[in-house]
């Protein structure tokens, strides 16, 4: 790591002729990648001396940062609030962009949640983010150049398989019976069948509390983009609305979908109103997505040693919990992973007392 900052001042320094006045880590990220908050002692890209930036640092043997560039771009063009790229070094993996500040939606809820006013600020914030998904959606349907690969139906499957190879197997060390095999398949044929029949459009793919800046003008600020693909119009919704680090009254979701929905209708991009249908594609895709993230969280920490994300399960298999028991077709999937985990016993049951 020592080797690496200093490669990355001194193609500040050598290439930008750039002399650093403060560099400091910004943040990591749940891959390679790292971040640098950086200032200069004089005016670059006619911004002004002290001015902060952001560093990107995606190691080439480990990371491409090719398709943060071209989307980065991409979603500039719609309007959106991306971070404006000003230098790219592709065969060091680097990248000095615009900083779009360290408070994000995560750091502003936590402490909006225990102010009197504060419900009326955080549904701006999200209605602000709803609008913003909804100008992506539009903005990148008009990208014919950008190929951005679909979310298809082994894309889907490999990712919900995650959950029985690491949280499963690793984490729980269980070992799935032929008749878990079979709840567990015919759970995906489902899960896959339901995103598959939804408006296919442009998928942020992390849209969510830590992703998201608070931002004065031009809210919210957008960052970690690269992995988008073309996929289920309500997969960036599950992302926003069922995020595993904070968690809303189920009515108030509702209500945020509701929102949506008809945000998706008055610009045709949803061409049916059909209510109960989307509510169906929504929580679907929440199970889904669920069963990925359980399984990416426990492979950040057997694999790559990033024990905190553990923290964050209880809150993803109470969203899995709740959905599955509201819907007959994943009885069985639920109580198989019900059955997997002792501790969850109690706050399984709380949460499906709850949906009921």
């Amino acid at each position: 790591m020592p080797q690496r900052i200093e490669q990355i001042k001194h193609w500040l320094e050598t290439d930008l002729q750039a002399s650093i006045q403060h560099f400091e880590p910004a943040s990591n990220d749940a891959s390679f990648r790292r971040y640098f908050r950086v200032s200069f002692k004089q005016s670059i890209f006619d911004q002004p001396a002290g001015q902060s930036f952001i560093v990107m640092d995606a190691p080439p043997e480990k990371e491409d940062i090719t398709s943060f560039i071209e989307i980065a771009s991409s979603l500039e063009s719609t309007g959106v609030n991306v971070p404006h790229l000003y230098a790219i070094n592709q065969s060091s993996g680097f990248i000095l962009m615009f900083d779009l500040g360290n408070m994000a939606y995560l750091s502003l809820f936590d402490s909006l949640k225990t102010s009197e006013s504060g419900m009326e600020k955080i549904d701006k914030l999200y209605s602000d983010a709803m609008s913003a998904l909804v100008i992506m959606q539009l903005g990148m349907k008009k990208k014919p150049g950008l190929d951005l690969p679909d979310y298809d139906s082994l894309r889907l499957k490999t990712e919900m398989e995650l959950l029985p190879d690491w949280y499963i197997k690793v984490h729980c060390q269980k070992n799935l019976t032929d008749e878990d095999h079979i709840v567990l398949e015919q759970a995906m044929v489902r899960l896959i069948s339901s995103a598959e029949e939804q408006p296919q459009v442009f998928v942020h793919r992390d849209y969510h509390s830590r992703n998201l800046m608070n931002y004065q003008e031009h809210n919210p600020g957008i960052i970690d983009f690269q992995d988008a693909v073309m996929g289920p119009i309500t997969y960036d919704l599950v992302s926003l609305l069922r995020d595993s680090y904070i968690s809303w009254p189920e009515e108030k979701i509702y209500e945020w979908v509701e929102q949506y929905r008809q945000m998706l209708l008055r610009e045709e991009l949803l061409q049916d109103d059909d209510r109960e249908l989307f509510i169906r594609w929504f929580d679907w895709m929440g199970i889904q997505r669920q069963l990925k993230v359980v399984g990416i969280f426990c492979r950040l920490n057997y694999r790559d040693g990033k024990s905190n994300y553990l923290n964050d399960i209880p809150q993803t298999l109470t969203y899995l919990f709740k959905v599955c028991a509201r819907y007959p077709e994943f009885e069985a999937l639920l109580k198989m992973l019900t059955q997997l985990d002792s501790s969850l016993s109690e706050a399984s049951e709380q949460a499906i007392g709850s949906s009921r």
